[in-house]
């Protein structure tokens, strides 16, 4: 595949600070919500309890600090691709949002479709989802073909690192953090510029997520002492493996 040309050479730069306002809210909001959410039972099932009891985790606190911090990690980074970079690559790109399951973004410009994939970072994929993907973009170039349309995948991802040698090169173009951003904005600047968009707005969120986080780590702590705690506050670990593995 060529050398794509920038899709927008003229972004409105306040489009993009309230672009990156509501993201940074839909962030927080979504994130606040799932640690509210958040089930002791549910999220011990898919943990590994053999491996606190080999690394020596004797109380209720570890094992509470352990398992929220992972859930977390994992559940902000979903979050984060979903909310914020797509929304501002949806401004930025002059297109719109896809209705193609699996595409983003559609832009349609100069007779040529483009079905544009947003992840957060570069390792988002496995062999099923790279394959679901490629699936997802089949179903694009059909419609695009229907409109007697050109069509160019692309998936983008928002940060890191990601080149492809021409031998390995699939049918769709794979672009990352700087490439991306100036893809969709002819900007080689704009991948650093988000960080000046966002502003003291992630500060002014911080106190409330903690607020959030300390609440969610207390509650689990508290269900974790009543269910898998002996009366002299010791950990049960037969309770614990029972639940996570048992009947």
């Amino acid at each position: 595949m060529s050398t794509l040309t920038p899709l927008n050479n003229s972004y409105d730069e306040a489009q993009v600070l309230a672009a990156v306002s509501v993201a940074l809210t839909n962030f927080y909001t979504s994130l606040t919500q799932k640690l509210d959410e958040v089930n002791l039972t549910k999220i011990l099932k898919r943990k590994n309890p053999y491996l606190y009891r080999a690394k020596g985790i004797n109380n209720a606190v570890q094992v509470v600090d352990s398992i929220l911090s992972a859930y977390v990690s994992s559940s902000e980074e979903t979050i984060f691709g979903n909310t914020f970079f797509e929304p501002i690559a949806i401004v930025v790109s002059g297109g719109q949002k896809a209705v193609t399951e699996g595409v983003d973004i559609t832009v349609d410009k100069d007779n040529t479709i483009y079905s544009i994939a947003v992840k957060s970072g570069t390792s988002v994929f496995n062999a099923d989802s790279r394959k679901r993907q490629e699936q997802n973009f089949q179903s694009a170039q059909k419609r695009a073909q229907q409109a007697h349309r050109a069509f160019i995948p692309v998936v983008g991802y928002g940060y890191g690192k990601k080149k492809v040698s021409v031998q390995n090169e699939k049918f769709y173009k794979e672009l990352a953090g700087k490439d991306f951003w100036e893809w969709l904005t002819g900007d080689a600047s704009f991948y650093t510029k988000i960080i000046d968009y966002m502003g003291d707005r992630p500060d002014e969120f911080a106190a409330s997520f903690e607020d959030a986080y300390n609440k969610a780590r207390n509650r689990l702590v508290r269900d974790f002492t009543l269910k898998f705690c002996k009366e002299d506050g010791s950990i049960d670990w037969t309770k614990l493996i029972e639940a996570n593995s048992g009947d």
